[in-house]
């Protein structure tokens, strides 16, 4: 990875300087969010708000940021859609006390099993993702009412302006380090397209794309979208559902008032079992999207910072988050690696950076709506394209002839499904049950043994290799039941059994040798080995032998 994310110790000046450049980065990637999951931009933001503010005090990883993301308003559109915006809410509840209960349960820990390929992938498809996510900046609506590219003038001054954002942020750090290089970048092109836009006020329409025009457009799409779903019915209506103290005419702003209680806004949906069988399986998709996505990030910012988070604490920070943002009308979220790059680039590292940015995000849409609305979709854009830079693992391109090809294919594949999939959760599963297939397949592979007669005539396997059910098959045929001697002993000094497979393939093996009237002996079980058979009972009858006379190395300590 490119010395983009450089170390840094956390200072509250670093911390508060990092945590506005982070909210002026929340705002447009909230809207977006909301309005893939069918909700108003103002419930986006509440809850980049909340989950920002309450995973920021007692999350587990101080420097990392969380709001409304992308992964999860995918799975809540459905819900909206068929059921209404009045169950998204005790759904969203719902999931934050599953991820409560997996961080009691201690369960975050499994992250541990992610296997470097997998980070690799992730880490990699992730920065693509970023990459092609900031696309749609580039997209105007057009007369016939669909979405389609800048061109010509408008085209060669955002590029413009990318550049100059991304100049700034490179060579800032060179001369000073006193200000976050991206919160300068921000401020400087803003100002810029503000003057440039001053120039063309007359015509009504921007040469320079702000959040502002951003929203606009994405409302009047989302309105043209359901217009022509609903068959061509005049005045359809747009789908976006209001929250707190919005009114509709308020659906291209970001002002608001304070965030409500949801059933203060909204019906309340019956407590039932039917209400449960309804948004229990969005609840546990969510809970399992937000932790996945959010236990990753805390991979990825420890790995940069060369620090240690608290994965369970992490759960159930994310948790409590959730429910705070379902009681107050929210859509629900977790960790945002792009915005916890960017807090860490800018030298946020302590929890006050998370503090500051959910706290400005909330002072924006009480007082600083319109002024939010000016800042420009280039600065952001280069941002974001800086921190694509800095989130590729460059060096992986230099590995692919040094890794094992099974790793190679397993990162490739993780990479691949996120970026066409753009599901980061399922991806990583993904590449987890396919390193484990090839982590068996492997050791399958791998059991052997050394053959020997001692002076009384007892046939000796020495077993080396695991023992489990990818390696049974190759176990039985190590054996020649039929022309061995009537004593045979296995040694398992330099293996394992690992699972109940590899039990019965032992029984089975007994039972070949007792019918010929052959004595079958194991000898040098280890403890778990011992543990192993002491739970199987009856179900495995085998002679355990540590009798001296078969001259094999003495037994393994413990």
């Amino acid at each position: 990875m490119l010395n983009f994310f450089r170390s840094q110790s956390a200072t509250i000046k670093n911390d508060v300087l990092s945590g506005l450049t982070v909210a002026l980065a929340l705002v447009p990637e909230a809207i977006a969010f909301a309005f893939v999951a069918g909700v108003s931009p103002l419930i986006g933001l509440y809850s980049a708000f909340f989950l920002g503010l309450i995973t920021a005090i007692v999350g587990g990883r101080p420097g990392m940021i969380s709001g409304a993301t992308g992964a999860m308003a995918v799975v809540v559109v459905a819900l909206v859609k068929i059921h209404g915006i009045e169950y998204l809410f005790p759904t969203v509840i719902l999931c934050g006390i599953l991820q409560i209960t997996i961080g009691l349960l201690r369960l975050g820990k499994l992250i541990r099993m992610v296997p470097h390929p997998v980070m690799l992938g992730f880490v990699n498809g992730l920065a693509i993702v970023i990459g092609l996510a900031q696309l749609g900046s580039f997209k105007v609506l057009s007369s016939s009412g669909e979405l389609e590219f800048l061109s010509g003038a408008r085209l060669a001054l955002m590029l413009t302006m990318i550049a100059v954002t991304m100049l700034i942020i490179w060579l800032l750090p060179k001369i000073t380090r006193a200000v976050p290089a991206s919160l300068v970048a921000i401020l400087s092109v803003s100002l810029i397209s503000v003057a440039i836009n001053q120039t063309n006020s007359g015509t009504g329409e921007n040469l320079l794309a702000n959040v502002g025009d951003m929203l606009k457009t994405q409302t009047a799409a989302k309105a043209i979208g359901e217009f022509k779903s609903e068959e061509g019915l005049p005045g359809a209506d747009s789908g976006i559902v209001l929250a707190g103290d919005a009114k509709p005419t308020d659906v291209s702003g970001i002002s608001g008032g304070l965030p409500r209680l949801y059933f203060l806004d909204f019906d309340l949906v019956p407590l039932s079992l039917t209400t449960l069988w309804i948004i229990a399986p969005f609840a546990i998709t969510l809970c399992g999207v937000g932790l996945i996505e959010s236990l990753m990030t805390l991979t990825l910012i420890d790995e940069i910072t060369q620090t240690r988070g608290k994965g369970n604490r992490e759960c159930v920070g994310q948790g409590t988050a959730n429910i705070l943002c379902g009681l107050f009308g929210g859509m629900g979220g977790c960790a945002m690696i792009g915005q916890s790059l960017i807090n860490v680039n800018s030298g946020g590292r302590g929890r006050l950076s998370g503090i500051t940015a959910a706290v400005c995000l909330l002072v924006f849409v009480l007082f600083l709506g319109p002024w939010i609305m000016q800042i420009p979709m280039a600065a952001l854009v280069g941002v974001m394209f800086m921190v694509v830079i800095g989130t590729f693992e460059w060096a992986s391109l230099k590995m692919f002839r040094r890794m094992p090809r099974s790793d190679v294919a397993v990162m490739l594949l993780v990479a691949g499904y996120t970026v066409v999939m753009e599901n980061l959760a399922a991806a990583v599963i993904l590449g987890v049950i396919v390193s484990a297939l090839v982590f068996a397949w492997q050791h399958a592979k791998n059991i052997g043994a050394e053959i020997k007669i001692n002076e009384f005539g007892s046939k000796i396997y020495q077993l080396h290799g695991p023992l489990f059910f990818a390696s049974v098959s190759s176990f039985k045929e190590i054996f020649d039941v039929a022309n061995d001697p009537a004593d045979v002993v296995i040694d398992f000094y330099y293996t394992r059994v690992y699972d109940q497979s590899g039990l019965e393939a032992i029984n089975a093996l007994s039972d070949r040798y007792s019918a010929l009237g052959k004595r079958l002996h194991l000898t040098h079980l280890s403890q778990e080995c011992r543990r192993l058979l002491d739970r199987a009972g009856d179900l495995v009858e085998i002679n355990l032998s540590e009798d001296p006379q078969y001259h094999i190395a003495t037994d393994r300590l413990g």
